[in-house]
C-alpha cells in the first residue's frame, strides 16, 4: 500500500511526526537533495554536491514566453519606476526517517519573466532530481535514507520588477471570454469551496461593481475576519472550515479569498514563495514560507495577499496550483519527522553597500 504525507506550507507550527497516512501541514520543509546530473566536464554532484545545476535550461525560452504572455501584455509590463533587486533564498531542515522513503518538494524559485536565477545549489546526501509539473512549478524528487538527513537549498536571484502592481482599472472577464487553460481555476477544488460558500460570496460581493476593486474588497474582508493564529488549522482544514472558525494561518487566508473569487466566476489560484522583508518592520516569528493568491483580470494573473494586505517588494514565486494540495512543500510517501527548519529570504548587498 502506499503511504503519502503532504507537507503544505501556512502552518509552520504543525512541525510533528508524520503518520503513515495523514496530511501532515507544515510550512516550511523542503527537500534535501543531490542532483546526479551530468556536468560539463563529465562529473556528477556526487563529485561536487554544491554544484549549481541548470537542468531546466532547454525550458526556459518556451516558459518565459508563455509567462510573458500571461503577464505582461503590451503597455502594462509594471516596470515603470522598479529597479532591479539582487536576493537570497533559501532554506535548511533536517529530517528523520523511520525507513527508506521517496519524497517530492518544492522550494527552487518558479521559472518566470523577471526572475534571473544566478546561481543556486542543493547541498544533502539524498540522491534526487528535478522535474516540472502540469503547472510549471519547478519540483525534486528524493531518496531519503533510514535515520537522519540534513538538507540545504540556496539560489541568488535578481528580480527585474521586484514590487507588487497594482492595477485598479483592471477589469473582470466574462466566463465565456476566459481561455480555456483558465477555466480550471474557477473550479472547485480539494481545500477551495466556491459552491459551499457561493451564497456568503454574492451575499456580501455580487452587488459589487465588477473588476480590480471586487477583488480587493475580498481581500479587505478575508484580511479583517480571519484571525492570524499559528497552529489554528490541521492538514484537512477547508476554506469553508477557515470560515466557520474565524481564524486560520496564510494559507487558509488565501485559500479563503480563492474561494469568494471562484464563486464569482473570477478565476484565482493559489502561490507560495519567499517574502523578503523589505519596507516592513521584521515580524516577531521566525521568517516563513509565504502563501498569496492571483487572479484572473484582463487577460491576464495580478497578485492579491489576504494575510499581509498590503504590497510587498521581493516576492519569489516558488509555484502556484488549484490550492495548497497542488504545490505540497513535500508529498513524502513514508512517515517523516521534522527535526529542524529554517527559511532566508533577503535582500543581497552589493560590495561597499
Amino acid at each position: 500500500m502506499r503511504v503519502s504525507s503532504r507537507l503544505r506550507r501556512g502552518d509552520a507550527d504543525n512541525r510533528n511526526e508524520l503518520g503513515r497516512v495523514s496530511l501532515a501541514t507544515i510550512n516550511g520543509i523542503s527537500s534535501g537533495l543531490r542532483n546526479t546530473a551530468e556536468s560539463p566536464s563529465g562529473r556528477t554532484d556526487d563529485d561536487h554536491p554544491q554544484r549549481t545545476v541548470w537542468w531546466w535550461a532547454p525550458l526556459l525560452r518556451a516558459m518565459l514566453s508563455r509567462e510573458m504572455t500571461e503577464r505582461a501584455p503590451a503597455g502594462h509590463d509594471g516596470s515603470v519606476g522598479q529597479e532591479p533587486l539582487a536576493l537570497t533564498v533559501g532554506c535548511e531542515f533536517g529530517l528523520d526517517c523511520v525507513q527508506r522513503s521517496t519524497a517530492i518538494a518544492q522550494v527552487a524559485p518558479r521559472l518566470q519573466s523577471g526572475v534571473a536565477i544566478r546561481s543556486e545549489r542543493w547541498q544533502t546526501t539524498a540522491d534526487h532530481h528535478g522535474y516540472i509539473d502540469q503547472y510549471g512549478n519547478r519540483c525534486e524528487r528524493f531518496e531519503l535514507a533510514t535515520g537522519s538527513s540534513q538538507i540545504t537549498y540556496e539560489a541568488q536571484l535578481v528580480l527585474t520588477q521586484p514590487a507588487d502592481v497594482i492595477e485598479p482599472a483592471a477589469p473582470e472577464m466574462a466566463v465565456g471570454l476566459l481561455p480555456d487553460e483558465v477555466l480550471n481555476f474557477v473550479m472547485p477544488s480539494r481545500f477551495c469551496l466556491p459552491d459551499e460558500l457561493g451564497h456568503e460570496a454574492w451575499q456580501r460581493f455580487g452587488d459589487l461593481a465588477p473588476g480590480w476593486a471586487r477583488v480587493q474588497t475580498i481581500v479587505d474582508y478575508v484580511h479583517g475576519y480571519l484571525e492570524f493564529v499559528p497552529g489554528a488549522s490541521n492538514p484537512w482544514t477547508t476554506a469553508a472550515d477557515a470560515y466557520r472558525a474565524g481564524q486560520g494561518v496564510c494559507r487558509d487566508f488565501a485559500h479563503l479569498a480563492i474561494t469568494f473569487c471562484r464563486a464569482l466566476n473570477i478565476p484565482a489560484r493559489y502561490v507560495f514563495g519567499y517574502i523578503p522583508n523589505i519596507g516592513v518592520p521584521p515580524p516577531a516569528e521566525p521568517m516563513d514560507f509565504a502563501a498569496w493568491f492571483e487572479a484572473y483580470l484582463d487577460g491576464r494573473w495580478h497578485t492579491f495577499d489576504a494575510r499581509n494586505n498590503k504590497p510587498r517588494i521581493g516576492r519569489v514565486v516558488v509555484g502556484h496550483g488549484r490550492d495548497a494540495i497542488d504545490v505540497a512543500l513535500i508529498t513524502s510517501f513514508g512517515p517523516l519527522t521534522l527535526t529542524g527548519f529554517e527559511v532566508r529570504a533577503e535582500r543581497t548587498l552589493a560590495p561597499g553597500e
